[in-house]
C-alpha cells in the first residue's frame, strides 16, 4: 500500500484558480483518454496557462511551465497556501490603483512577492475577459472588465494537496528538463495573427521550434493548435498522427461564436 506521503490526491473536482483566455477545459475528455494509459508517468506541460488541463487530468507528478513569470509566481504562492489580504472589489478606480501597484512592484524587482501574487489574482479576476497582456515595457495593461458581479476567493488551501507534488517553472519551453519517459502535453499559442502571450510575440518560427522540440521527444506526446493549413502540414511532416476537434469559440473580435477547428497531433502513444 502506498504511504500517505505518496498517495494520489483525492479526486475531488477543482476549478482552475484563474480566469484564462483560451482555456482548454473543453479538451479534458479527449486528453484524459490519451493520458489514462500513461498516468504513472510524469506529466509535463510547457504552456500550462490557466491549468485547465492539468487540473482536468490530475497527474500525481507534474512539471508545469509557462513563459509568464507572474503566472508562475501566483502558482508557487498557491503551493504555500496563499491567503489574499488586499481589498477585492469590482470597482474601476480600485482596479487601476491595484494595476499601478502591481506594475510598480514589477519595476522594483518585487514581482515574485506575496503582494504581487495577490494583485495578479485580483487583476485576473477583475480585468477584461480574463486576458493577461503586457506592453513592450513589460507593464500589465489589460483594462477594467465589465462584470455585473465577481466571486473572489481569499483562501486557496484546497489546492495544497494537489500542488504538493507538482513543480512549476517559468521560461522558454526548450529550457524544460524533460525526461525521456515523460508524457508531454503542449498547447502553444494559436497560430493566429494576435499572439501577445507575453512581452514577446510567439511567432511562426516559434511554432516550428515547438513542434520540432516535441517531435524529438522519445516519450508520449500531444500537441494541440489552431487547425491552419500550415500547422497541419508542419505536424504531418514531423511524423505526428493528426486528428481534428471542434473547439468552442469564446473570444472573437468579430463576435463569431461558431466552433473553431483545432488539430490534435500525437506521437509515441
Amino acid at each position: 500500500m502506498a504511504s500517505a506521503a505518496h498517495a494520489r490526491p483525492p479526486r475531488t473536482f477543482l476549478n482552475p484558480p484563474l480566469k484564462w483566455a483560451g482555456g482548454k477545459r473543453w479538451q479534458v475528455p479527449h486528453i484524459r483518454a490519451v493520458w489514462a494509459p500513461h498516468r504513472d508517468r510524469r506529466y509535463v506541460e510547457p504552456f500550462c496557462g490557466g491549468l485547465g488541463m492539468a487540473l482536468g487530468v490530475r497527474p500525481e507528478r507534474a512539471l508545469l511551465n509557462d513563459s509568464n513569470p507572474h503566472l508562475i509566481n501566483f502558482y508557487r504562492w498557491l503551493q504555500r497556501g496563499l491567503a489574499v489580504g488586499i481589498r477585492l472589489e469590482n470597482n474601476e478606480d480600485l482596479y487601476y490603483r491595484h494595476r499601478d501597484r502591481f506594475n510598480a512592484l514589477a519595476a522594483e524587482g518585487e514581482a515574485s512577492s506575496h503582494e504581487a501574487a495577490t494583485l495578479f489574482y485580483y487583476l485576473n479576476r477583475t480585468g477584461y475577459n480574463g486576458l493577461c497582456r503586457f506592453n513592450r515595457d513589460g507593464r500589465f495593461n489589460v483594462p477594467f472588465g465589465r462584470y455585473a458581479a465577481i466571486r473572489y476567493e481569499r483562501d486557496f488551501a484546497r489546492y495544497l494537496l494537489v500542488f504538493a507534488t507538482w513543480t512549476f517553472s517559468s521560461g522558454d519551453f526548450e529550457t524544460i528538463a524533460v525526461q525521456p519517459d515523460d508524457f508531454v502535453y503542449a498547447d502553444p499559442p494559436y497560430d493566429v495573427e494576435f499572439t501577445q502571450y507575453a512581452p514577446d510575440r510567439f511567432r511562426w518560427a516559434d511554432q516550428e521550434r515547438a513542434a520540432a522540440w516535441l517531435a524529438a521527444h522519445p516519450g508520449p506526446s500531444v500537441l494541440v493548435n489552431q487547425a491552419t493549413a500550415r500547422i497541419e502540414r508542419l505536424y504531418r511532416q514531423l511524423g505526428f498522427s493528426v486528428a481534428f476537434l471542434d473547439a468552442p469559440r469564446r473570444i472573437s473580435c468579430t463576435g463569431d461564436r461558431s466552433p473553431a477547428r483545432e488539430i490534435l497531433a500525437t506521437r509515441n502513444l
